[in-house]
């Protein structure tokens, strides 16, 4: 994996020479880096299986085996990381209903509704 923040201060690299490993032909100017270089390692793996999952919080659930509430807050953390606002994923009713079928267990809900 690339580094993406300055060892020294931890200000944001920048890039500015590529090479190719077949010709060694060098390009040099100032790249962009893309928002996903936002992400430390472990919120792109996390990233990455959210993505393999389709979105599916479920199997994320369950290739990581964390909880409901875990997910969620790992997707917020990734979703703040790329400088966007997170809003929560379910409302107060959706939760509440979600305890009342079992889809969770009531301290899950609690730890939902404590982020609204």
């Amino acid at each position: 994996m690339m580094p993406v923040t300055c060892p020294v201060c931890q200000d944001r690299l920048k890039i500015n020479r590529l090479k190719c490993g077949s010709c060694d032909t060098v390009i040099e100017g100032d790249f962009s880096l893309s928002g996903l270089s936002k992400l430390n390692v472990e919120q792109l793996k996390f990233a990455e299986i959210f993505l393999k999952a389709r979105g599916s919080i479920k199997d994320v659930e369950k290739e990581l085996d964390i909880s409901y509430p875990t997910v969620c807050k790992r997707l917020d953390e990734v979703i703040t990381a790329l400088g966007y606002k997170s809003i929560p994923l379910l409302s107060k009713k959706e939760i509440l209903e979600g305890i009342e079928s079992g889809k969770f267990t009531a301290k899950e809900g609690a730890e939902m509704l404590k982020r609204l």
